[in-house]
């Protein structure tokens, strides 16, 4: 069992930046694929970057590619996610997940465990 709570999220000007953090709690963490969804008001859930357990595989959506960094810190038991150059289509809740396997994964079902979220908002 694995406890996700996410942080960082606020209000950013387009061209800004922000760091998500998402501490886990539980037993063997550093066993975990993590990854960052988003879900914006009427949209389904998105897929946005994902690391696998010892941070060796990482994969992004293609919409953030080049502004997104996915990071952890197994002896933290936190992964992060780096946004730069934030635009207003950013604007979403991100939730942070996590699941079993050996590489970094773009779909929800891979996914067990999954924080409450925390809202990111983009003016323009």
């Amino acid at each position: 069992q694995v406890q996700l709570v996410e942080s960082g999220g606020g209000l950013v000007q387009a061209g800004g930046s922000l760091r998500l953090s998402c501490a886990a709690s539980g037993r063997a963490f550093n066993t975990y694929t993590m990854a960052w969804f988003r879900q914006a008001p009427g949209e389904e859930r998105e897929f946005v970057a994902s690391i696998s357990w010892n941070g060796g595989y990482t994969y992004y959506a293609d919409s953030v590619k080049g502004r997104a960094t996915i990071s952890r810190d197994n002896s933290n038991n936190t992964v992060y996610l780096q946004m730069n150059s934030l635009k207003p289509e950013d604007t979403a809740v991100y939730y942070c997940a996590a699941g079993r396997g050996n590489y970094a994964y773009s779909t929800t079902r891979r996914y067990d465990y999954w924080g409450q979220g925390t809202q990111v908002t983009v003016s323009s």
